[in-house]
């Protein structure tokens, strides 16, 4: 049986590089998706990311601008380490509740885990922005990283896919 994969974009694409992971689920999504693949723009609702892993699914991938201090463009793959809510300090724990929206995607993880929903493989495949001012368009390096991040979302699937529907040996 083929893993049921959530791929949800994440960001403003009202704001520059922000839009980053919008714009590559877009651009996923046009290309075609494996029938096992759910494709979800969450934009700035983390809460709605909430909602929709209620339905359940084995992976994650989260799309999404990640500051990491790298050259504007740099892809990354990262595997998420979401903490326990009770591993949050207590002034962490405040942010948390006062931010309704989870617009944070590290919050909808964290919620997510707290409500048993977060499925045991989470990544990250983020870039690198340059700018996250008013406008609608990635800027030169990161348009350039969203061409690299569909490519690496195929690769990061297909690898998910034969992984879930190899053989196991008794």
């Amino acid at each position: 049986m083929k893993p049921r994969v959530l791929v949800a974009g994440m960001g403003n694409d009202l704001r520059q590089d922000d839009g980053f992971g919008i714009a590559v689920v877009r651009r996923f999504s046009g290309e075609g998706v494996p029938e096992s693949i759910r494709v979800y723009e969450a934009g700035i609702a983390g809460i709605g990311l909430i909602q929709e892993l209620m339905d359940g699914y084995e992976a994650l991938i989260l799309v999404d601008a990640t500051d990491r201090g790298a050259e504007p463009g740099t892809v990354f793959l990262l595997e998420a380490d979401v903490p326990a809510r009770e591993e949050l300090t207590e002034e962490n724990r405040q942010e948390f509740l006062a931010d309704t929206h989870l617009a944070v995607p590290s919050q909808a993880l964290t919620l997510a885990c707290a409500l048993g929903i977060l499925p045991p493989t989470v990544y990250i495949l983020g870039c690198q922005p340059k700018g996250c001012g008013l406008g609608m368009e990635l800027s030169e390096p990161v348009e350039k990283g969203a061409a690299e991040a569909v490519r690496r979302l195929r690769a990061l699937l297909e690898q998910l896919l034969q992984e879930e529907t190899a053989p196991t040996r008794t």
